[in-house]
């Protein structure tokens, strides 16, 4: 519906978009009901401009010259008409949900402790999996069915493909938007897991990758109710430094070297 919003100024040669960031917003939903009520002098409706845009007033006046007829208010005030009605449904329907998930709060609120996870997310993943864990053997088997892991497309020997095949494909969305998410905030886990991979597999097999770890952490949660608890940025430098450590102990054993006692 904002397309056509816009799409329908473009043709009359309303320039909003190039000013502002939001059409819709509180500022364009203004001017546009002002311009479908027949408004047509571009300093008024540059005045109800909000915020930043107080400070585009000029910019806006230059969007705002064009050839609005009557045509053109008639589709805008329909348009606008449907965009508030589908606003409503939404709000609507958002109140539905919560409402219904309110008996969940508490595990919602587990899930969203998960970096990257927000109220949205957290209502979708449990929409899509449930709370019913016992019917998943483990955590592999519920990537698995997720979809979020490796598939296993061998033949003589020869693995061919590694791709994750089809899922819940709302379910995966959801986490590989989380995973997005995840990989911008900052000492976290899942961002240096998404850093460290993105060299070698690029980014969206990063963010699949931050994706299914994040799947198995959810697992958790909704399985035993423990808490989340990031392992911090360092988490991969730590394992690094023990892998160097353990098989330099070896070598040096191997050469002869009395056994080294490590401290892990």
């Amino acid at each position: 519906m904002v397309q056509r919003i816009q799409k329908l100024l473009e043709g009359a040669n309303i320039k909003l978009s190039d000013v502002a960031s939001d059409v819709v917003g509180v500022s364009g939903r203004a001017m546009l009901r002002a311009l479908a009520a027949g408004e047509q002098d571009t300093h008024r409706l540059a005045e109800m401009g909000k915020s930043q845009l107080r400070n585009k007033r000029q910019e806006l006046k230059r969007s705002l010259q064009g050839s609005f007829g009557e045509h053109q208010r008639f589709m805008l005030h329909n348009q606008l008409g449907l965009l508030e009605f589908l606003d409503r449904q939404i709000a609507e329907l958002n109140q539905e949900v919560e409402r219904r998930l309110r008996p969940f709060e508490t595990l919602l609120e587990r899930l969203q402790a998960i970096p990257g996870i927000g109220p949205r997310n957290s209502e979708q993943i449990l929409v899509e999996v449930g709370t019913d864990m016992s019917r998943f053997p483990s955590d592999s088997h519920f990537a698995s069915w997720a979809k979020l892991c490796p598939g296993n497309d061998e033949s003589a020997g020869k693995r061919k493909s590694g791709r994750t095949g089809q899922g819940s494909r709302w379910l995966r969305a959801t986490l590989v938007e989380a995973a997005w998410s995840a990989a911008r905030v900052k000492n976290s886990y899942f961002a240096a897991q998404y850093h460290r991979l993105v060299p070698r597999r690029g980014k969206r097999r990063a963010a699949v990758a931050v994706a299914h770890s994040m799947l198995i952490v959810i697992y958790h949660l909704i399985k035993d109710g423990t808490v989340y608890q990031d392992l911090g940025p360092t988490h991969f430098d730590e394992l690094d430094r023990r892998r160097v450590t353990r098989r330099a102990v070896h070598r040096l054993e191997s050469l002869g070297t009395p056994p080294v006692k490590t401290p892990f």
